[in-house]
């Protein structure tokens, strides 16, 4: 069965870079891999220095390695254009037009996002997909779907028969999904939610409260990043000096304060951007939490 490995996190705490680095890793040591980042403003293609779009496309230099983005806009126009076609060989324009609108609200947007992330999940072809998620309130209301929509679809069957997406009947088989996605993210074997926070209070204030959310989700298997931390060898200069004195406490008191395990990566003095040096940081990764 298909390896799942979440990054998340606050906005800015480098998720894209380590979750990017633990992709190529996994790749490296032989396993077929695929990158997903569900953040609308996540720079991905500007790390590997490709394109990425709503299909997975193969990373140029690392075998196994494929790189996907889930974005909200594009999703929906692809939702749309599936649920459409089969209206506009039968119907006329005007009345396609009119379902089309229908299909422009928020509940659309979220289902058609969610499908794709349920889509990756159910990927027969990787043995490990690995989520770059956006910032954490985005990603808990994502993780929280399968769940609330189950539940939807169950309610409206012995309500009125509706959804905000059509007729229950439509959606029985989508139940059926929702409920193993539901069991694989709780499932401790299958799923493992990295939090990648620095050693600050509001990163680590959010991320204490996301794991919280989490466990009420079922979702217990979960691991902390404390990244950027001052390396000990550059710790001598009287500007490192003075951040790791701000960072010691945090560095101190979170294997305390978190019950998962607790890894540390360093501040790099170079960006993480291309193989080599998302090579270098999957291996710094991968002492650090064991991937």
């Amino acid at each position: 069965m298909t390896q799942y490995l979440f990054f998340s996190g606050k906005g800015g705490v480098g998720k894209t870079s380590l979750s990017s680095a633990a992709a190529v890793r996994l790749a490296r040591q032989g396993a077929r891999t695929l990158l997903v980042t569900t953040d609308p403003a996540s720079n991905l293609g500007d790390v590997f220095g490709q394109a990425v779009g709503l299909d997975a496309r193969p990373v140029a230099g690392v075998s196994g390695l494929f790189i996907q983005e889930i974005n909200p806009e594009a999703a929906l126009q692809s939702y749309k254009d599936r649920a459409l076609a089969p209206m506009r060989a039968l119907f006329p324009e005007e009345i396609v037009r009119a379902a089309e609108e229908k299909m422009s609200g928020p509940c659309t947007e979220e289902v058609a996002t969610f499908d794709q992330f349920i889509a990756c999940m159910q990927e027969p072809d990787y043995d490990w997909v690995v989520f770059d998620t956006a910032p954490t309130g985005h990603t808990l209301r994502l993780l929280e779907l399968p769940g609330s929509w189950s539940v939807h679809i169950t309610e409206s069957a012995a309500g009125s028969g509706q959804t905000c997406m059509g007729p229950v009947e439509s959606l029985t088989a989508s139940q059926k999904e929702y409920d193993a996605a539901l069991k694989a993210l709780q499932s401790e074997s299958h799923s493992t939610f990295v939090f990648v926070t620095q050693p600050s209070k509001l990163s680590i204030d959010e991320m204490m409260r996301a794991s919280e959310e989490l466990k009420k989700l079922g979702i217990h298997h979960q691991t902390a990043v404390l990244n950027g931390v001052i390396p000990e060898e550059e710790r001598v200069h009287p500007y490192s000096q003075r951040r790791w004195r701000r960072q010691m406490p945090f560095v101190e008191s979170l294997p305390q304060e978190f019950s998962g395990s607790v890894g540390m990566m360093p501040l790099y003095a170079d960006e993480i951007k291309g193989i080599e040096m998302l090579e270098r940081v999957g291996r710094d990764l991968d002492d650090a939490i064991h991937l």
